[in-house]
């Protein structure tokens, strides 16, 4: 009896196994006959979507809506604006969501759920262009779609053929390409990557601790922010900027209230237009300059350099009294950047 019961189990631990690589042969099969197939549908839907003025939106119901929202975010975290709607939610409300310009992918592998096709006409009707991922090419999906990609398998690994299984891994498998083709068309780099993943997993504690760096915690104070007196000569100015080796120099009225800055670029401008003549650096400055204050984090810094197209800015309190200095290399020591 005992040996029996030993070999019941053996046996059932043998079947688990042979069944568990049957079903991830079966899979890994779907996913590579996909690639036989893919045609210039595919082409034409990552050109629709890098060409579309708005968002992508996924849709699917039942297993394909789980895909759905995993395609949505996977497109989200690697540069295409996307997000997932749920079809039944879409005909109550939620196709306000959809906007002209923006691109509908809908999942459904018989490509005739009736909750997308229901929904596809007011899809069109609001100026979006449709994309339809199914395993069916005489579908009603298929055939209303601007764009058919062909996901089907030979078979479900369900052993009943039945189950989703090869045809959601297929369909993933497919959503994935579409990103990273997109990811690719866009120049989306390993930086563009990481500020859509601030809490992503990092390899120290160290660079968890940069992400959350203050402008007080890289920027330069005391002797080392270069700073003249309003009225100050542009002799005076360009020194003090070469002193100070960022590229700028502040301008500071009597209160120590920052009221310009005196950089590089204003010293080459002054050049070419012939103005060495001026009386005070007050003359060539940049007045009212971009400035941060203290507490703010120093990626919010980085930002406003990228926004305006700077490399250096003064950091001033509530006032707007000058306290700090920061350099676009203060931020890489630091490895904000």
């Amino acid at each position: 009896m005992i040996k029996a019961a030993r070999a019941a189990q053996k046996s059932s631990k043998t079947s688990a196994l042979e069944l568990a690589r049957r079903v991830l042969a079966i899979e890994a099969e779907a996913v590579r006959a996909l690639g036989e197939r893919l045609d210039q549908g595919f082409v034409q839907a990552v050109e629709l979507i890098n060409g579309r003025s708005g968002r992508v939106v996924v849709s699917g119901i039942g297993k394909s809506g789980h895909i759905a929202r995993k395609i949505a975010s996977t497109m989200a975290s690697t540069g295409t604006p996307a997000y997932f709607v749920h079809p039944a939610e879409a005909s109550h409300g939620d196709l306000g969501m959809i906007e002209p310009g923006d691109v509908f992918i809908a999942i459904s592998y018989s490509g005739s759920s009736a909750e997308l096709v229901e929904i596809v006409p007011q899809v069109k009707r609001r100026g979006a262009k449709l994309i339809a991922i199914t395993g069916n090419r005489e579908s009603t999906l298929a055939r209303e779609a601007d764009v058919h990609l062909d996901a089907a398998v030979a078979q479900e690994a369900c052993p009943h053929n039945l189950a989703p299984t090869a045809s959601t891994t297929a369909a993933l498998a497919l959503g994935d390409a579409l990103a990273v083709a997109l990811l690719e068309a866009r120049g989306f780099s390993a930086a563009d990557f990481a500020r859509t993943h601030p809490r992503g997993k990092l390899p120290s504690q160290a660079l968890a601790h940069q992400a959350l760096l203050h402008v007080h915690d890289v920027m330069r104070t005391g002797e080392r922010i270069p700073k003249v007196a309003s009225g100050a000569s542009l002799r005076d100015a360009v020194a003090e900027m070469s002193r100070g080796g960022i590229g700028m120099t502040a301008v500071v009225d009597a209160n120590g209230k920052a009221i310009g800055v005196f950089t590089d670029g204003d010293l080459r401008r002054t050049v070419e237009k012939g103005r060495m003549d001026v009386r005070s650096v007050d003359e060539v400055m940049t007045a009212r300059p971009k400035s941060v204050r203290r507490d703010m984090l120093a990626a919010e810094a980085v930002h406003l350099m990228e926004a305006h197209q700077i490399t250096q800015l003064p950091v001033v309190d509530a006032a707007g009294a000058l306290v700090g200095a920061l350099n676009l290399h203060d931020l890489f020591r630091a490895k904000v950047l």
